[in-house]
């Protein structure tokens, strides 16, 4: 019979484990990180068992097998920038972080990919594909913590999804350990490669629960040669729908970015976080507009006619157009600066939800109302990609710490309004644990079904990443 040890584990085992992966892969007690207890949800930490920091997909699977042997339940883990606890552990559980697993391995430049261990970070990829001479369009706000790994495990947005696409539509091939320690290897490169199931889409976007990726296939593209932003204030929302079908018609492949903020967004930044506004105050929405081409000398001209086109008919209130890479920069900092409404707002509590478009401002007005007049006290801000479905908001009650925050209030009215209006729970960040009770009001009882049978399939002892998302 093997011993055990306070914290719960068959010591020969996690023995034998750290033997074979290196005392530095298996941390345990006092040594476990504090990262490694939580992602960045407003939930409580809890701290793992243990945190297996192997090497490779043979680590990863030698990791499982540790934790099958012993009955412990395991979550995989990557940048742990996540907002619905979908790679957080609970009691009891080991935490496998793929956080040394990082690294370019290939560029193919004939094929146009990259081929990357799952734990490195999202810029660093853009980065290595800059140098390169290609563009990786993912872009997200924890550009520099978030892993791609856990991108694909959620099946990341961002800012570019208008013109490519989910990360899905940016993968060809990965290897993934499945839980029972099998490792698939399948590092097509192929864009035409319809040879039975295409297994790739079984993991991404299932938020770790089936299986762990370990290494990616990366799409690239070429890299833009001229990159064009504006930020343009309108009177009303029928406004910035007629200013998004005049850049899908006018600009056409050249657009890759339609961001959407409305006033109190606007008021907020502006007046709590100190952003210098480059259009003025007192407008309907604003919409930030980028489009990126091959030639400057021939799109920036074709993008000024495009905006003072629109500004002759009247449907712009006011613009203004970047005239340099850091003008750029600055108008994207108005969009992401988001990302630090923690220190400008206090506690909060983010959504991420899917709408028709057509609706967003529906929405945004009844949602805001119904928060206000159904919670005392509470707030919210909106905005969003707005050009693919995506409407984000924040809403709180200041003065209350975030585990105070009625969360619970707060779900019940923005889900029950997304329900009503045909809407999606989760655009962009996934289920997790904290979306779970709601799945519903997005998906049928026969898509459930489905989901839990895949899961049983794949993991009969519900070891992997149990109780998430379904």
């Amino acid at each position: 019979m093997n011993m055990v040890t306070s914290a719960g584990y068959p010591e020969p085992s996690l023995a034998a484990l750290r033997n074979k992966l290196g005392a530095a892969a298996v941390l345990t007690g006092s040594d476990v990180p504090a990262r490694n207890c939580n992602d960045w949800s407003a939930s409580l930490p809890q701290t793992p068992l243990a945190v297996i920091r192997p090497l490779d997909a043979q680590g990863v699977a030698d990791a499982i097998m540790t934790c099958r042997q012993a009955r412990l339940p395991f979550v995989p883990q990557g940048g742990l920038t996540g907002l619905c606890r979908g790679a957080a552990p609970e009691a009891g559980w080991v935490a496998i972080s793929l956080e040394r697993m990082t690294g370019i391995e290939e560029i193919d430049r004939a094929s146009m990919t990259m081929t990357v261990k799952s734990g490195t970070p999202l810029e660093t990829i853009q980065k290595a594909a800059d140098e390169a001479g290609f563009f990786f369009p993912l872009d997200l706000g924890s550009r520099g913590s978030c892993a791609i790994g856990g991108n694909l495990a959620t099946n990341a947005g961002g800012n570019r999804v208008i013109r490519y696409g989910m990360t899905r539509e940016l993968v060809l091939g990965l290897e993934v350990v499945l839980p029972d320690g099998t490792i698939i290897t399948s590092l097509n490169k192929l864009m035409k490669n319809n040879a039975g199931y295409d297994l790739k889409h079984l993991f991404i976007g299932s938020e770790g629960t089936l299986g762990i990726i370990t290494r990616v296939v990366l799409r690239l593209f070429p890299k833009p040669r001229s990159t064009m932003a504006a930020l343009c204030a309108l009177k009303d929302y029928a406004a910035v729908i007629a200013l998004l079908d005049a850049a899908r018609s006018g600009l056409g492949p050249l657009l890759s970015a339609f961001e959407v903020m409305w006033p109190d967004y606007w008021d907020v930044i502006t007046t709590r976080a100190g952003v210098k506004p480059p259009v003025a105050a007192g407008q309907g929405l604003y919409v930030l507009v980028e489009a990126q081409g091959t030639d400057e000398s021939v799109d920036a001209p074709r993008f000024q006619a495009w905006l003072e086109e629109l500004m002759e008919r009247g449907l712009l209130a006011d613009a203004a157009v970047a005239q340099s890479l850091a003008q750029t920069q600055a108008f994207w900092r108005v969009r992401d600066i988001c990302a630090e409404f923690g220190q400008v707002l206090g506690p909060h509590i983010s959504y991420d939800i899917g709408l028709a478009v057509a609706r967003m401002d529906e929405f945004a007005t009844r949602c805001k109302v119904a928060l206000a007049t159904g919670i005392k006290g509470c707030e919210s801000v909106y905005y969003g990609h707005i050009g693919d479905g995506n409407l984000h908001l924040v809403s709180w009650v200041t003065g209350l710490p975030v585990e105070q925050q009625p969360k619970e209030e707060m779900d019940t009215i923005i889900y029950g309004l997304v329900r009503e209006m045909g809407g999606s729970v989760s655009a962009e960040h996934g289920i997790g644990t904290l979306k779970k009770k709601w799945l519903g009001h997005a998906r049928s009882e026969g898509e459930i079904a489905l989901m839990r049978t895949l899961k049983a399939a794949l993991d009969p002892d519900h070891l992997l990443n149990p109780g998430k998302v379904v």
